[in-house]
């Protein structure tokens, strides 16, 4: 079996394994992503007392806790890392949140995640200008929003800036609503545990002044570079099957090129990447 060309962009980010290795990491990954799929249907049927249940240990709350005090509101920075979904219910119990909502395709399924997201304590607003504004006030009155900000965003807004190394298109949202509010910013993980018994939060403080630029590309750039060592600790986690490096300057959309034309491209981000991050 060989690699998807999905998977093997991707994948490229990955420390160098054997073809063996890399099929296998494939698996894992992909286990874990429907897993987490499975996980986050249940957790919109179930009422918000089951998900925090599944939470066992917390680690580094402290962290969380300081960002909420922040009198300047706090935004929690959620890549597609672990079971996201799961972790909602229980970051719910801080406050309330106003969170956009982009619809889901089908009325039906958009509709059974509505009512399981309308059971929080959070407002949900929509991923236009309107919802900016609602997600600024309610930063600048010292409440708290939620972004994943992995999505790959429209042209307009984003910029091209480095994510594991490959230059690719990156949103500015989190990072403009940080330079304009002063916000704490705090990254948040939901991880499945070996055991199998429920989920771990990772939280991380993310203070880099970086993070803060009113520059959109050196904010971004920061923003990412703290995404990869949240995705670094977990890697197997990560949602490697979402197609976050389809829009590149050098290839445009990558997992519609040819073979050669990929593995000539990973060939030349990986090594550059690896002397950037080779310890001397």
């Amino acid at each position: 079996m060989s690699l998807s060309p999905l998977n093997y962009l991707n994948l490229s980010v990955a420390p160098k394994l054997s073809e063996p290795e890399k099929q296998n990491l494939v698996k894992y990954i992909v286990r874990h992503q429907c897993l987490s799929s499975v996980e986050s249907i249940k957790s919109w049927a179930m009422l918000p007392g089951w998900s925090i249940a599944q939470i066992r240990d917390v680690h580094n709350k402290n962290i969380l806790l300081e960002g909420l005090a922040s009198p300047n509101g706090m935004l929690a920075i959620v890549p597609h890392l672990g079971t996201w979904e799961m972790m909602n219910a229980w970051l719910n119990q801080f406050g309330a949140p106003t969170i956009m909502y982009k619809p889901v395709k089908g009325d039906i399924t958009n509709e059974f995640v509505l009512q399981g997201r309308a059971r929080l304590n959070a407002t949900l607003v929509p991923t236009d200008g309107s919802g900016v504004k609602a997600v600024f006030k309610t930063l600048k009155q010292g409440g708290f929003s939620i972004i994943l900000p992995d999505h790959v965003p429209d042209p307009s807004g984003g910029v091209v800036v480095p994510f594991f190394g490959i230059e690719t298109l990156t949103s500015t949202l989190a990072s403009k609503l940080a330079s304009k509010t002063k916000c704490a910013l705090v990254g948040l993980s939901c991880i499945r545990r070996d055991d199998g018994r429920g989920f771990d939060i990772y939280c991380y403080k993310l203070d880099d002044p970086a993070l803060y630029d009113r520059d959109a590309k050196t904010a971004a750039h920061a923003l990412n570079q703290a995404m990869e060592n949240m995705i670094t600790d977990n890697f197997n986690h990560y949602m490697w099957g979402y197609r976050r490096f389809k829009n590149l300057p050098v290839l445009g959309n990558p997992y519609r090129a040819s073979e050669t034309d990929l593995a000539n491209f990973i060939h030349t981000h990986r090594d550059g990447y690896l002397n950037d991050n080779t310890d001397t």
